[in-house]
């Protein structure tokens, strides 16, 4: 596992440190950058052979795909943050010799939670990255070492802001193979800004080992003597952190499910495992290579998401460009978080529902604080998931759409 001196980020409005402004050539940032001008049904033809399929059902949500999946490995991988799946694919992709390495995220040596991108060159290494870190990581300036190391056959492993810029650089890299393994994201914040967090959530907060935000309305702890803890969201103390404790680009993120990568393996959908989207030929190749070890299924969907995408609507329109406001009486607040994993979305149906969320949360929160960007940055698609709670384009806020001629360019599998 190799860890390179990285250079120093240039300095950026509404970046995530991808690593892009890192590497030799810091201007692709204006070509490259999700927050930007984006182009998704450009990238999508590019990388699955045609743009989401608004009549094909959950595409508008979620982003093309072949199938969807529920999914857990059997048995569970030993300090995986789910069960292991997207580690055990780069494993696999090791272990066969499809790759000569991963770009992915490790711990810190100094902080469990902060991620640190590495290359990994050994199947063994790949048990070192299990689980989840919180903060910005340069992971593509990686990118260059990488191909300097004579590495040429690549998996990478990435979350959405840093997949849409190896996609947009993709065709001038110069590797012989690309795999891109997802992983879904809405909200990332600074580790430091974490360890506060983490501070509200407990009085030993240096002893929490694990954090998840679970597709059943719960928070799950897990602490360094076996102790686990489980805590209703609408208990958590969101009142008590900053209001750009989220900053401004995850709060207008418009790629929650990472529609660019070959397979996403994310948890929304699972009702407790994982879920996964297996995205084009490339992406069944990476399922394939967990075949015997990974227990698949249909994910199911219940509930109905509108009722709580409105309440979530009018929250965000409260809070000012700030955190979403929870105004509910303390004595309620336990009535409700029973109620939610009893009777509110679940499986495709709560992956919905927060796909739309963050919809709503981009529209409302541009309009508020970068109007003049909202044009460029707003894929049509977004638009689309907002029209039915009332939200629709003001003058000068999109873009007009070029007509849809049918044309499948080639893509690569």
């Amino acid at each position: 596992m190799d860890s390179p001196d990285l250079a120093t980020a240039v300095p950026r409005d509404l970046c995530t440190d991808c690593g892009i402004s890192r590497t030799d050539q810091p201007k692709r940032c204006g070509r490259a950058c999700q927050f930007i001008a984006p182009d998704y049904p450009r990238l999508e033809a590019q990388v699955h052979g045609r743009a989401r399929d608004p009549a094909r059902p959950d595409e508008l949500h979620f982003g093309p795909f072949r199938r969807m999946l529920r999914a857990r490995l059997e048995p569970p991988a030993d300090g995986a943050q789910w069960t292991g799946i997207t580690t055990r694919i780069a494993q696999r992709l090791l272990e066969t010799g499809a790759v000569d390495g991963v770009l992915c995220m490790s711990p810190d040596p100094e902080d469990r939670w902060k991620p640190r991108p590495v290359i990994v060159t050994g199947a063994a290494e790949m048990a070192q990255v299990r689980g989840m870190r919180m903060g910005y990581a340069p992971l593509l300036a990686l990118l260059e070492p990488a191909r300097e190391r004579g590495l040429k056959r690549l998996a990478v492993i990435g979350i959405p802001c840093q997949v849409y810029a190896l996609r947009a650089l993709e065709a001038e890299l110069g590797f012989e193979r690309l795999y891109v393994i997802g992983t879904p994201c809405s909200d990332n914040t600074t580790t430091e800004a974490f360890h506060d967090f983490l501070a509200l959530l407990s009085d030993a907060p240096e002893t929490i080992s694990y954090l998840e935000f679970r597709a059943d309305y719960h928070v799950e702890l897990r602490f360094d003597d076996g102790r686990r803890q489980e805590i209703p969201f609408l208990q958590l103390p969101i009142s008590k952190l900053p209001p750009d404790f989220f900053p401004l680009t995850c709060r207008t993120c418009v790629d929650y499910t990472n529609v660019l990568a070959d397979i996403t393996v994310g948890y929304m959908g699972g009702e407790g495992d994982q879920w996964l989207l297996v995205r084009n030929e490339r992406g069944e190749e990476l399922l394939r290579l967990i075949e015997g070890e990974a227990m698949l299924s249909a994910p199911g969907s219940k509930g109905k998401r509108q009722g709580a995408v409105k309440g979530f609507a009018a929250n965000v329109a409260l809070a000012a460009g700030g955190l979403p406001l929870r105004r509910m009486p303390d004595w309620l607040r336990p009535i409700v978080s029973w109620v939610q994993p009893r009777f509110g979305p679940r499986g495709l149906e709560f992956a919905r529902a927060r796909v739309e969320m963050k919809a709503v949360e981009t529209v409302l929160h541009l309009r508020r604080e970068r109007r003049a960007r909202m044009k460029a940055m707003i894929p049509a698609h977004v638009w689309a998931l907002v029209a039915p709670y009332g939200i629709a384009p003001g003058p000068g806020e999109a873009k007009a759409e070029a007509p849809d001629r049918g044309a499948k360019p080639p893509h690569r599998q």
